[in-house]
């Protein structure tokens, strides 16, 4: 899972709120400070991409479901698929697109679990492409850390 900015300053925010134990303030404090910084990289590397990684995932996502509705990948899903692949993200907040998302997700398991069940080279092809999709957005929602020292 990939935190959300808000997500990721929150973090930071409870990690410097709770006083260390007395007896470990030093080593507790350098810890509380580099778990903070590791925090602050991901929230800047998600304020950088975070919307644009959404808006491109959930876009892949429409133009796959226009394939598969027009291929009739799942002819139970067609309807759906066909009005899914016609939306659109009306709001570029990290939030609203995590909505859309999250309804263009759970149409996808329901593709691929109906193109996994069907038979024949076709259906291995359909696989295939749903696993290209998921990786792809996989990647994209990566987030890098850089080698830390050794302690």
């Amino acid at each position: 899972m990939t935190p959300t900015i808000s997500e990721a300053l929150v973090g930071n925010f409870m990690t410097l709120i709770k006083p260390p134990p007395a007896d470990s303030a030093g080593e507790f404090m350098a810890g509380k400070i580099a778990v903070t910084g590791m925090i602050s990289l991901l929230a800047a590397q998600e304020a950088e991409r975070g919307a644009a990684v959404r808006v491109a995932e959930n876009r892949a996502m429409r133009t796959l479901f226009a394939e598969a509705a027009e291929g009739r990948w799942a002819p139970g899903e067609t309807i759906r698929l066909r009005d899914l692949a016609r939306g659109e993200d009306l709001t570029i907040t990290i939030t609203g697109l995590d909505r859309g998302n999250a309804e263009l997700r759970n149409a996808l398991i329901a593709l691929q679990a109906a193109v996994e069940d069907a038979p024949g080279a076709a259906s291995l092809a359909r696989q295939k492409r749903i696993a290209r999709l998921l990786r792809e957005a996989a990647d994209a929602r990566r987030l890098d850390l850089p080698p830390m020292p050794a302690r």
